[in-house]
C-alpha cells in the first residue's frame, strides 16, 4: 500500500506521497507543495531536502557506510586502483579486464594539455593559490576544446568526462611548479594516474626521478577516499551549475569554486595550521580544554563529521595508510606529527570525545599524510579538487540523463521592506 503524508492548515488537509529508495531513509514528494498549499517549506542548508535522485553514491552516517554503487569503500580503497573507481562511478559497474585497459589508456591518452595553455598560466601570479588556478583554467577549457561541449550528445560528454579526469592531475602539478618558478612536467603514458601526479609534481628536467611505489599507492588510496560523497556543497554547486544547461567544464570549475571554501575542501588544511597554533605536543591538554568550552572560540579541527556520526570509514583506511607512509619515509622527528600522534590517541580514549562521537576525520589523516609527503598546504585542496572531478563528473553525467531534472530554483523566506512608494530625492 502506498504511504502518504497528510499536513493540516487550518481546515484544509493535503496528502503528500512517500517515496522509498533502495536503502536510506524515505522522502516525501513536495513537488506539488506550493501549488497545493500556497506555501513554501523552510530549510536552510536542505539539510533534510532530497535535491535529486541518485545511485552513485549512499552514505548511512549513523553506520559509518560508504557505498559507491553499492561497494563498501573500504572494498574498493583496498583492491581497486583510482582508475577502477572513477569507471565504476561513471559507470555503474567495475569493469572487466578488457574495460579496464582501455579506460587506462584512454585516461592516459588524454592527460595532456593543449600547449597554449602554457600561457594561460603565465597570466597568474607566481604566489597565486593553485585552487585559483585550477578553477580559471578549467573554466577556460571550453575555449580550447570546443569539439566536446554538446551535452545532449553522449559521446561529447564523454569526452569531456575524460579529458576532465585525466587533465586534472597535469593542471594541479602545474599550478605547483609555477608557484616554485620550475619548468612544467609533462605527464608520461608509462605511468599510473598517481604516479603521474607524483612525477609531475615533484620531478626535473635535470635527473630523472623514480615514484615511490608506497607514496603512489597511499596517494592512489586518498584519490579513491574522496573521489566522491554524495550530495555536498561542491557536488550540488555542480549540478545547480549544469541544471542550466551549462557546459561541463564551467560546471566543474564552479565545483572547485564551491570546494575551496574551508568549511568544505579547506579543512584537512586547517588541520595543519590547528597543529601549529598548538605548537608543541605539552600543550594538547591545553587547548582539548579548550575544545570543550564553549565559550572559547578554539575548535579542534578534523574531529567529526557533518554527515557521519559514527567513525568515519575513510579514517580507518587513512589511519592505516598514514602509518605506511611514515614508516616508509622515516619520520620521527617532525613536531607536528608528533602533536597530531598523540591528539589522535587522546581522542580515541577521551570521554568526552567519544561521548559526542568526536571520532579522527579523513581530512585529519590526509593533512597528515600531504605534511609527511612533502606537499605544501597550498596544494591540499587542490589534491581534493583533483580525485573529486571524477565524483562531480558522475553526478553531472546523471543529472543530464535524468528526465525529470530542472532548472534548480530554490525558494525564500522574505524578510526584507514591502512594497512602499518611491520618493524623490529631495524627500528623502
Amino acid at each position: 500500500m502506498a504511504k502518504s503524508v497528510s499536513l493540516t492548515v487550518g481546515d484544509n488537509s493535503y496528502d503528500f506521497p512517500v517515496l522509498g529508495g533502495s536503502t536510506g531513509p524515505d522522502v516525501v514528494d513536495i513537488r506539488k507543495f506550493y501549488a497545493e498549499t500556497g506555501m513554501f517549506t523552510y530549510d536552510p542548508g536542505f539539510t533534510s531536502t532530497g535535491s535529486c535522485e541518485s545511485a552513485i553514491t549512499y552514505i548511512d552516517g549513523d553506520k559509518g557506510m560508504l557505498l559507491h554503487r553499492g561497494y563498501p569503500i573500504d572494498d574498493l580503497a583496498k583492491n581497486c586502483n583510482f582508475e577502477e573507481v572513477a569507471y565504476l562511478l561513471l559507470n555503474g559497474e567495475l569493469p572487466n579486464k578488457e574495460d579496464k585497459e582501455t579506460f587506462e589508456h584512454d585516461i592516459t591518452y588524454h592527460t595532456m594539455l593543449h600547449e597554449q595553455i602554457h600561457n594561460f598560466y603565465s597570466g597568474f601570479r607566481r604566489d597565486a593559490h593553485p585552487m585559483a588556478i585550477m578553477c580559471g583554467v578549467v573554466g577556460a577549457f571550453s575555449a580550447f576544446y570546443h569539439d566536446s561541449l554538446d551535452i545532449t550528445n553522449p559521446d561529447h560528454r564523454r569526452i569531456s568526462s575524460y579529458r576532465l579526469i585525466a587533465k586534472m592531475p597535469t593542471i594541479a602539478a602545474w599550478a605547483y611548479k609555477y608557484s616554485l618558478g620550475q619548468p612544467f612536467i609533462y605527464p608520461r603514458n608509462d605511468l599510473g594516474y598517481a604516479e603521474n601526479f607524483l612525477y609531475m609534481m615533484y620531478a626535473t628536467p635535470c635527473e630523472d626521478y623514480e615514484v615511490n611505489p608506497t607514496l603512489a599507492r597511499a596517494m592512489d588510496r586518498i584519490l579513491i577516499l574522496h573521489a566522491d560523497h554524495e550530495q555536498n556543497a561542491s557536488t550540488s554547486t555542480v549540478r545547480l551549475a549544469g541544471s542550466s544547461g551549462a557546459n561541463p567544464f564551467a560546471c566543474i570549475a564552479a565545483g572547485i569554486a564551491s570546494l575551496w571554501g574551508p568549511a568544505h575542501g579547506g579543512a584537512n588544511e586547517a588541520v595543519l595550521n590547528m597543529l601549529k597554533e598548538i605548537g608543541d605536543v605539552s600543550r594538547i591538554d591545553e587547548y582539548v580544554k579548550k575544545a570543550k568550552d564553549k565559550n572559547d572560540p578554539f575548535r579542534l579541527m578534523g574531529f567529526g563529521h557533518r554527515v557521519y556520526k559514527n567513525y568515519d570509514p575513510r579514517a580507518t583506511i587513512l589511519s592505516e595508510t598514514c602509518k605506511e607512509v611514515l614508516d616508509e619515509l622515516g619520520v620521527k622527528d617532525n613536531p607536528l606529527l608528533d602533536i597530531a600522534v598523540a591528539l589522535e590517541k587522546l581522542a580515541l580514549e577521551d570521554e568526552y570525545f567519544i561521548e559526542k562521537k568526536l571520532y579522527p576525520n579523513v581530512d585529519f589523516y590526509s593533512g597528515i599524510i600531504f605534511q609527511a609527503m612533502g606537499i605544501p598546504v597550498t596544494m591540499f585542496t587542490a589534491l581534493f579538487a583533483l580525485a573529486r572531478t571524477t565524483g562531480w563528473i558522475a553526478q553531472w553525467n546523471e543529472m543530464i540523463e535524468d528526465p525529470q531534472q530542472k532548472i534548480g530554483r530554490p525558494r525564500q523566506l522574505f524578510t526584507g521592506q514591502t512594497e512602499r512608494p518611491y520618493l524623490p530625492l529631495g524627500k528623502r
